[in-house]
């Protein structure tokens, strides 16, 4: 049975309002998660927008929620971390005041999710373009699996959190010609 004739269908029986609903409420949650998503990576730039709160990066997280490293690079590199807490202190051993970034921008690609019952499960392609404090710049590519839990007010926050290094390219600095 086609999309279409089963929407004719639930429409014959009565069920249209319902199918309907659910399928509103489906991608109410994937925007929701979509939207949280975006504001992790957007407080793990570097430098951080300028409206970052803080304890922003915490709250973004279940109160159970865990992050990890996955693969063989990234689970010894990174490991495993619980907690809203656990995870911002991770994270922020990172960002600044450390010196370890310069500049650092997350892109989102190949998306793909699934919401059902309070959850949506995603998959994305994460490139990150990093120079570091000792002038190396690199683009890496990871495997991003998250789950996030929907709240009845539609806000949703990250369950759990898997990164996964695919490749790692470094990048020659273009320098700026001055004119002869």
């Amino acid at each position: 049975m086609t999309q279409a004739q089963f929407i004719a269908q639930s429409i014959e029986t009565g069920t249209a309002a319902s199918l309907l609903a659910s399928r509103l409420a489906a991608l109410e949650a994937q925007n929701a998660a979509r939207r949280t998503l975006s504001r992790y990576m957007s407080l793990c730039d570097v430098p951080a927008p300028s409206d970052a709160r803080d304890a922003e990066l915490e709250a973004l997280f279940t109160g159970d929620a865990v992050w990890e490293g996955v693969g063989a690079e990234y689970a010894a590199g990174f490991g495993r971390h619980v907690g809203p807490a656990a995870i911002g202190d991770f994270l922020r051993s990172y960002l600044p005041p450390s010196p370890h970034f310069l500049r650092n921008v997350h892109f989102l690609t190949s998306e793909a999710m699934v919401a059902e019952a309070g959850a949506v499960r995603g998959h994305w392609i994460m490139q990150q373009l990093s120079v570091y404090a000792s002038g190396k710049t690199e683009l890496i590519s990871a495997r991003l699996a998250v789950e996030f839990a929907v709240g009845t007010d539609g806000t949703a926050c990250i369950r759990h959190f898997q990164t996964e290094r695919l490749s790692c390219l470094e990048v020659a600095l273009a320098r700026k010609e001055t004119p002869q």
